[in-house]
């Protein structure tokens, strides 16, 4: 199994993307395709060691910038990294794609090559957060694929997300909330109301509304909404997290007693740093394509390109987008009146 590494996005390409690959190669055995500039990936590795039968390198001639439109990466730039990491994983010279460029160039280029998974309208971008019980994150989504949706894509969205706890947190019947500014039945507005009545017919285990204080107590395993809530949301956990780590850093240096107590709690505040921490997971899958790309923020570390490597090789191997597919082909009805809503609207 080949994973296609697009070496020239982020915000330190090369560096991070070769450090990383060499990482998953030692320490997962995995096999990496890195995708850019082949002298200077040569170059870098002359003074590296490494198994070379797991790794290969495929030249592009062009770089998407952080900055670039998805549209002039489409047009302009044919060559790129993204762009040929991603004709690899079409044509199955590679298994799965991982990138910290350009998330909206890597998703307009997915849509466009790979073309989504037949039943599913719009691709969404997930993502895996922690809850309160230790090894029982949940699944977040959409985080900024789709600012305005209809109740069809969220219900697709909750059908991909379904599959995608099912697959990476290995559990047999997730349950499914909706986020919404209150529990009650009838809350949100009439797109929140219509999807709500859609997935209550449906085969998913269905919670309910959920309010985003309530997300992180382990009663559900997949949390649906639009990608502009879903984004804020992301950003906000977080901006909180940074904010609590930022004031204990701050009241531990403001006394002698406060750095005694901190060194008694080092391993409890280590390990909710690590619970907390996005470079743990690596990255967040674009669903609903016909195959697995992972999308790292742009200043991704090493360690955090790694473990989305590592993050897509298990979802290639564990064959996502088929229970993507079983998920649509079991809600086909449910689906069909979804559309039947949208035509008339």
């Amino acid at each position: 199994m080949a994973i296609a590494v697009d070496a020239m996005g982020g915000d330190s390409p090369l560096t991070v993307q070769i450090e990383a690959a060499l990482k998953a190669i030692s320490e997962l055995g995995t096999e990496v395709v890195l995708v850019g500039a082949e002298d200077r990936i040569k170059e870098i590795l002359k003074k590296k060691s490494y198994d070379k039968n797991k790794l290969r390198i495929v030249n592009s001639t062009e770089i998407v910038e952080m900055d670039d439109s998805p549209a002039t990466a489409l047009r302009q730039k044919k060559n790129s990294s993204i762009k040929v990491a991603i004709d690899l994983l079409a044509t199955g010279e590679a298994d799965a794609v991982v990138s910290a460029g350009n998330t909206g160039a890597a998703m307009a280029t997915a849509k466009l090559v790979l073309k989504s998974v037949e039943g599913i309208e719009r691709p969404a971008i997930a993502t895996l957060m922690p809850s309160i019980h230790r090894n029982h994150p949940f699944v977040l989504l959409d985080i900024g694929a789709n600012t305005d949706c209809k109740p069809l894509y969220l219900f697709q969205f909750a059908l991909m997300g379904d599959a995608y706890a099912r697959t990476l947190l290995h559990l047999d019947n997730p349950r499914v909330a909706l986020l919404n500014n209150g529990e009650e039945e009838g809350k949100g507005y009439l797109q929140l109301k219509e999807t709500f009545d859609l997935l209550k017919q449906s085969t998913l285990n269905f919670s309910g509304n959920i309010e985003g204080k309530s997300m992180f107590k382990d009663i559900v395993d997949v949390v649906v909404c639009d990608g502009f809530i879903g984004n804020i949301a992301l950003k906000v956990a977080e901006g909180t997290f940074d904010f609590v780590r930022s004031v204990l850093r701050e009241e531990v240096e403001n006394t002698l007693l406060a750095k005694i107590g901190y060194q008694a709690m080092r391993g409890p505040f280590s390990a909710l740093r690590k619970r907390a921490d996005y470079s743990e997971v690596g990255g967040a899958p674009l669903l609903g394509v016909n195959g697995i790309v992972i999308i790292c923020h742009g200043s991704s570390r090493a360690h955090t390109i790694r473990n989305a490597i590592k993050h897509a090789q298990e979802c290639a191997e564990q064959k996502l987008n088929e229970k993507i597919s079983l998920e649509v082909s079991e809600n086909l009805d449910v689906i069909n009146q979804a559309k039947s809503m949208a035509e008339k609207t």
